[in-house]
């Protein structure tokens, strides 16, 4: 009976003791700055139990059995551990997470100049990190239109059916008004900025950075609109390759490789791009609505690291792109078909970039870089060609100084285009534009809550004179969640020929520029956003934005038709007037994120009678993107709604919406994956007709909707080292 009685006891203890729970809390922050991690997600696996962590970077535990617990931390932008712990011996953890050099917040942004992270800066910027962009070149290899395409209250506005040629509109402005940046070089600019967005692949690219608003101040004439800054991958000293191969049912094939690796004195990264596309007709009516396209892009670049505080790079970037769009039968045989007509555009551009950075000391560093940008384009159509070079060069010298709660920018800089037409043109439209500037740009922490950005450049143009620019932004930040900015500033463009009006009628009779008795356009513009993120329901990360923007141009660029058959450019007699809203909302739970997005785009043009709203600009748009990203999966499903807008005669055009999915599976090699763009098969032919006749020389209606329709692609990514994930 005693043993009875002991072993009944032993067994009712050890059910107590096994039974035991504990309440628990983990903290989360970041290993580099210490500061708390809200919305990390903490995960008890064999519970099937998780919690996200909440503005102290805590996560809380009821009733966890005592005990060894294997549990994973994840958060986005950082590197995900997993680890044990030993419940019941305490009941307080302590973790710090390394980041992986995707979160929004701790993010350096080289647009603004400084070494801040994205928090710490009043300017508003906008970040597109590598994990995004990763799945925009999934769904577009070829180029970085779908990255920018589906980014809140930009429009990618196509100007020509036969060429396919693309530019980007901000906040409802034209494409000319946004400043295209690669790491921090104005390439883009003039002649070369035609046929840019589709000559500029995205898979050696590592981040964008968006700055919606006037940003001249800091990057001069051209950003009136905003500025994009394309971000390029640097070597570690862990090599990497990516081969990416993909193939569309429109008979579009592309290859992408990418190769990156340093040492201790040397570094390198090599990116190589080819890409066929046949003319694609998905209506069958004889004329293309993709045009028969051969590229090839090339951008090595090459590293000297002479010590741990100094980094020499030299960089070439180089895209040979010929594409041929028009009648099918005489792209393809060379013999007349339907329409009789085709247009050329073959193009080679070819930049060098060489940048000198150097670490000073402990707060001050410089920077020296120069840039030379060679681009040739020659435009075809029946009985008339369109042909020119552009050289521009670009050299900065700026120094940088930070301390606890002020940072400094000095700079200088010297712009310089030339365009030069072919001497066989009926009309001669070359035009060199020198342009000097200098500035300064400070940012003060006024306290914890209030951070303070001021800035002025003065810019002197040899033929339209001085253009002083002054900017600030203000920041309030409170540990709550919530944020917000308010900024405005000036800016200014150079007149030149290159506009969405010249190019729709290939620049065929346009006038050159008259230094005389143009004016520069000049602007003014502010931007107001609130940020607000929590957690809703103690799993659910919710945040989001709401921006307010005015910008106002004046002695606005157009072109205007005169007696004699030809085409020049004048300055408007009024301001255009663009104002509007941006709502971004996020939730994240777990594997999942929804994104949801609207933009309001009232843009009026006061020169005209009665304020109409600007051609080609919707006034409403929204947006919603599913995502579930594991180890192994990403799948992704996407819609987009467009809403009417009205062309250049007054007609209103009808809404739409079109809709993606993308499939993708990680194995130890690499990635296959397969995507349904715009699976409902959405085009402007199904709404209006894409060409007119007469059939030897048809006319196009402005482009307001898709034109290539629903595109099916499937492709491999190939990762032969770099890439640990489990098959």
């Amino acid at each position: 009976m005693k043993n009875i009685f002991l072993n009944t006891l032993f067994l009712f203890v050890s059910i107590i003791t096994f039974a035991q729970t504990s309440d628990i809390s983990i903290s989360v922050k970041d290993a580099e700055t210490n500061e708390p991690l809200l919305g990390a997600t903490v995960y008890f696996e064999e519970l099937e139990k998780g919690a996200v962590t909440d503005f102290d970077g805590i996560a809380t535990f009821t009733e966890i059995p005592n005990g060894n617990h294997i549990i994973k931390i994840s958060y986005i932008g950082f590197k995900t551990i997993e680890t044990t712990i030993d419940v019941g011996t305490k009941k307080e953890f302590a973790f710090k997470l390394e980041s992986g050099g995707n979160e929004l917040d701790e993010v350096v942004i080289q647009s603004s100049r400084s070494t801040r992270t994205v928090r710490k800066i009043p300017t508003r910027i906008e970040f597109i990190g590598a994990e995004e962009l990763s799945e925009k070149a999934v769904m577009n290899p070829t180029n970085i239109s779908m990255v920018l395409r589906e980014s809140t209250g930009i429009q990618m506005q196509q100007t020509s059916l036969s060429s396919a040629n693309t530019n980007i509109r901000i906040q409802g402005l034209d494409g000319r008004y946004t400043q295209l940046l690669r790491d921090g070089f104005p390439l883009y600019g003039g002649f070369s900025s035609g046929l840019s967005i589709l000559q500029i692949p995205p898979l050696d690219l590592k981040q964008f950075e968006i700055i919606k608003g006037s940003s001249s101040t800091l990057y001069g004439g051209g950003a009136i609109g905003g500025l994009i800054n394309m971000v390029s991958k640097t070597p570690d000293e862990e090599p990497t390759l990516d081969i990416m191969l993909t193939q569309t049912q429109a008979l579009g094939s592309t290859a992408n490789v990418f190769y990156s690796k340093r040492n201790e004195k040397f570094g390198v990264s090599l990116y190589g791009s080819g890409h066929y596309q046949k003319a694609y007709d998905p209506e069958d009516d004889g004329f293309s609505n993709l045009p028969q396209t051969t590229s090839i892009s090339f951008n090595p670049k090459f590293f000297y690291y002479p010590s741990e505080k100094t980094t020499f790079w030299f960089g070439l970037n180089g895209t040979y792109d010929d594409r041929i769009g028009g009648d099918i039968t005489k792209i393809e045989s060379g013999e007349n078909g339907i329409h009789q007509y085709t247009e050329e555009n073959l193009s080679k551009r070819l930049s060098s970039q060489v940048v000198y950075e150097t670490q000073l000391d402990s707060v001050s560093s410089l920077n020296i870089k120069n840039s030379i940008s060679f681009f040739d384009r020659k435009l075809t159509i029946p009985d008339f060609a369109f042909n020119g070079k552009q050289t521009n060069t670009f050299t900065e010298i700026n120094y940088q100084k930070s301390a606890n709660k002020i940072d400094w920018i000095f700079g200088a800089n010297l712009y310089t285009s030339d365009f030069d037409e072919n001497d066989n043109a009926t009309l001669q439209r070359d035009q060199t534009d020198i342009t000097y500037g200098a500035f300064v740009n400070n940012i003060y922490d006024i306290s914890d809550n209030w951070i303070l950005e001021t800035g002025l450049r003065a810019d002197y143009n040899t033929d339209f004179g001085f253009f002083p620019l002054p900017r600030v932004s203000l920041l309030y930040k409170n540990d709550s969640g919530f944020s917000s900015r308010i900024g405005g500033g000036l800016g200014y463009k150079i007149p030149d020929i290159f506009t969405e009006e010249a190019e729709f009628i290939n620049f065929e009779n346009v006038l050159g520029i008259d230094k005389s008795s143009l004016n520069a356009e000049r602007s003014y513009g502010i931007n107001l956003d609130f940020n607000y993120q929590t957690l809703l329901f103690e799993s659910v990360g919710f945040s989001i934005n709401q921006l307010f923007y005015v910008t106002a141009i004046n002695d606005a660029l157009l072109l205007n038709s005169t007696d004699n058959g030809f085409f020049q450019f004048e300055n408007a007699t009024d301001e255009i007037l663009s104002k509007g809203a941006e709502t971004n909302i996020k939730f994240t739970y777990k594997d999942f994120r929804w994104f949801l997005n609207y933009a309001l785009i009232d843009t009026k043009l006061n020169y005209l009678a009665g304020n109409p709203q600007k051609p080609l600009t919707a006034k409403h748009n929204a947006g919603s993107v599913l995502m579930y990203e594991s180890e192994k999966w990403r799948i992704g499903y996407e819609t987009f709604y467009t809403g009417k807008q009205f062309l250049s005669n007054g007609t209103e055009t009808t809404d739409f919406v079109t809709m993606g999915l993308l499939l993708m599976r990680n194995f130890k090699f690499g990635s296959a994956f397969v995507n349904f763009e715009n699976f409902t098969d959405r085009r402007q032919s199904k709404f209006s007709p894409l060409v007119l006749p007469p059939h030897d020389n048809p006319e196009f209606p402005e482009i307001y909707a898709p034109t290539d329709g629903f595109i099916f692609s499937v492709g491999i990514i190939i990762k032969p080292f770099g890439n640990e994930d489990d098959d």
